[in-house]
This record gives C-alpha cells, sequence and structure tokens, in this order.
C-alpha cells in the first residue's frame, strides 16, 4: 500500500479508528510529518487536536541513545537500563533537561501561540505519526502520554516496521497501524508525495476550527 501523500494516509488512518468516535478522544499529532496525518483523524472523529512534545534526551557522547525524554507537565521518562549503562552525574542530567525543556517551550509557543495544550487526563490519548521506523520518538511519546494521566493510549500509523510494530504494542493500550511491512528502507517510501512538513503548516493546521 502507497499514500497519496499525509492527507490521504490521514484519511485511510481514520477509517481504522472508528471504534473511538464513541470514546472521550484526544488526537495528538508528533511534529512535524505527523500533524497533517492527525488532523484528518481528528476530523473523522470529531476529536479535537493538538501536538504531544517531546524531545529526547541523548547520551552526551551518544546523542541517538536516548537515556529517556521530556514532556510538557514537567513529564520526565528516564530509561532505566540506559542510565545504570552511562551513569550521569545528577548535574549532567539536570543540564540536559534544561536544554531539551527550553526547546519543548519553543516549539509549543510556536505550534500552540497563546493557546492552552488539551488535557489528556482521564481521555483516551490517539498519538498519530506519519510512519515510524525504529520507534524511539514515538515510545517516549506514549510514555509521555502515559504519565500525562491519559486513561487509555492508542497509537496510530499507516506504516510501522513489523519488528517495532512488536514491540510498540508492549508500550500501549491498542496499536493501529495499516501496514507493517518486513522490508522498510524509510517512511518516505510509502508515500508518493513526502514532502517536508513546516512549521508553518503545523501552526496552521491546529490553529484551524474543527
Amino acid at each position: 500500500m502507497r499514500f497519496l501523500d499525509r492527507v490521504d494516509a490521514g484519511r485511510r488512518l481514520a477509517r481504522a479508528l472508528r471504534f473511538a468516535r464513541d470514546e472521550d478522544v484526544v488526537v495528538l499529532g508528533l511534529p512535524r510529518g505527523g500533524v497533517p496525518v492527525a488532523a484528518e483523524v481528528a476530523k473523522a472523529l470529531g476529536a479535537p487536536l493538538d501536538v504531544i512534545l517531546v524531545r529526547k534526551l541523548g547520551v552526551p557522547d551518544q546523542p541517538e541513545l536516548a537515556m529517556g525524554a521530556v514532556g510538557e507537565g514537567d513529564v520526565l521518562v528516564l530509561n532505566e537500563d540506559v542510565v545504570r549503562k552511562v551513569q550521569p552525574s545528577a548535574a549532567e542530567l539536570a543540564r540536559l533537561e534544561q536544554q531539551a525543556r527550553g526547546e519543548l517551550e519553543r516549539r509549543a509557543s510556536r505550534f500552540r501561540g497563546d493557546r492552552p495544550p488539551l488535557v489528556a487526563a482521564g481521555r483516551t490519548a490517539v498519538l498519530v505519526d506519519d510512519g515510524i521506523a525504529t520507534g524511539a520518538t514515538a515510545r517516549a511519546a506514549c510514555r509521555v502520554a502515559t504519565a500525562q494521566g491519559a486513561a487509555r493510549v492508542v497509537l496510530a500509523v499507516p506504516v510501522c516496521s513489523s519488528g517495532t510494530a512488536a514491540e510498540l504494542r508492549n508500550e500501549v493500550d491498542e496499536l493501529v497501524c495499516l501496514q507493517t511491512p518486513r522490508r522498510f528502507v524509510g517512511v518516505g517510501e510509502f508515500y508518493a508525495d513526502f514532502r517536508q512538513t513546516s512549521d508553518d503548516e503545523v501552526a496552521d493546521l491546529l490553529a484551524a476550527p474543527r
């Protein structure tokens, strides 16, 4: 299955999420590319749309290796296995967290303007991205949504590598994925149009009336 673009992917994904129409749902897109997909899901479900902002805490000399992630609302999620292995000092961990929170604040202001974030506590949080390769960011977002008090976390994506999908099922209450190919080079190969989503597009989608 190949999608025309993120809008097409969002509309197809929305059909697989019709079961959530009767739930108290908030749709949270992972910026930037997940937001156009999430916008179509929110429209179909008649649900509010927001972004879920997370920032990975990378090991200083191995930034691709995540010690954890921070999310809005002072949420801090640590990968205890990596922390035990790396053994960062309290000062180093605090510095990394402060830097990450600064970037979260910048993105929140850029994407939402003056609007407060939607409250996920007690609701079904449907997290949407345009596709998942390794799953590091999606995994962090799911843990943040849980830490924020979501009653149920549903991760919904048009495409995810089969190995990652198997791992992510343990992170969420439900994983909705339209395809889980074994051969997976990158998310873009499943889209005819995979142009980059800009900050302005994200801001406009979040500001649009629903």
